[in-house]
């Protein structure tokens, strides 16, 4: 069961008391300063402003994060302000080290039809101490074209869809240990589990930093997903699970939002859980939202 401390505060004020390294694990996805209309913030800041502030929560976050804790953080951007994940990076370079950078995909094209490739074909030939197999991998051959998942799109002679965001993984000392077959995914090729030996004969290996994560289809925003930016439940869940949820026991959400990073702490088995929003619309929204999702106290 998890315990709930959801709380309609400031983060800055609220992290400040705090104890010092006493989370294991933060998920969250501040306002990006992209002018998204939020009930009550202002998303319009000037870029020293908007950074400036970054940076106080930032500090907030290391003073509270454990040694060996993690802290995913969710960055999107607009495609004419692509700079803003990374500018944000940098101001964070002072309390954190980049340990990590996904690519959470929201939206992806493929072409559906295959086909292997002659192993006599140059092109594929096995560099020395390679086998045969690696000659034969599959590719894709001009075909049918399928889309997968969700994307806003928009109307330019300039920019293209913006299918995909950040997770940057931030940590004290670059060097926390991860569960990375936590998420991991079958081989394509199976003779590389014979092949490599850090595979100890299973078939699986790490999934990589790129994470195909659709939203769940929805009728109804208002009703269903009354806020203009969240990320799905299930990114929150991989980042749990990628941290090792064995060792998660408390975790924190600055920016609470609807609850989704609440929701997969609930699904995750963390014992407790802090999340601190300033909009009580949102708030309410969270907190229906987990009884929801069956289990967990929660406490006002």
């Amino acid at each position: 069961m998890t315990e709930f401390d959801l709380r309609r505060q400031d983060c800055i004020t609220g992290m400040s008391r705090l104890a010092e390294g006493s989370v294991d694990i933060v998920v969250t996805s501040p306002p990006y300063n992209l002018g998204i209309s939020y009930g009550k913030y202002s998303d319009c800041q000037d870029r020293r402003s908007y950074l400036g502030w970054c940076g106080e929560w930032a500090g907030q976050v290391r003073r509270v994060l454990r040694p060996d804790g993690s802290f995913f953080l969710n960055i999107g951007a607009a495609p004419s302000n692509p700079m803003l994940p990374h500018e944000i990076v940098m101001t964070l370079r002072e309390f954190f080290v980049l340990q990590n950078t996904i690519h959470w995909i929201k939206s992806i094209a493929i072409d559906t039809v295959e086909r292997k490739t002659d192993a006599r074909d140059p092109h594929h030939h096995p560099l020395p101490g390679q086998g045969e197999a690696d000659a034969k991998r599959r590719v894709r051959v001009e075909g049918d074209t399928k889309t997968f998942g969700h994307f806003k799109p928009i109307n330019s002679r300039r920019f293209l869809n913006d299918c995909h965001e950040y997770v940057f993984h931030f940590t004290k000392s670059g060097r926390v240990e991860l569960n990375r077959l936590a998420l991991g995914v079958p081989y394509q090729d199976k003779s590389n589990i014979a092949r490599w030996s850090h595979t100890r004969g299973k078939d699986l290996r790490c999934r990589g930093n790129t994470w195909f994560v659709p939203y769940e289809t929805i009728q109804s925003r208002e009703k269903e997903r009354p806020h203009p930016a969240t990320f799905p439940v299930q990114l929150a869940e991989w980042c749990i699970k990628l941290h090792g949820t064995s060792r998660v026991r408390s975790m924190l959400d600055p920016f609470l939002g609807i609850g989704n990073s609440a929701v997969a702490a609930q699904r995750c088995g963390v014992k407790k859980f802090l999340g601190f929003e300033i909009d009580e619309t949102y708030l309410t929204e969270a907190k229906r939202r987990i009884v929801n999702g069956r289990g967990g106290r929660s406490r006002k």
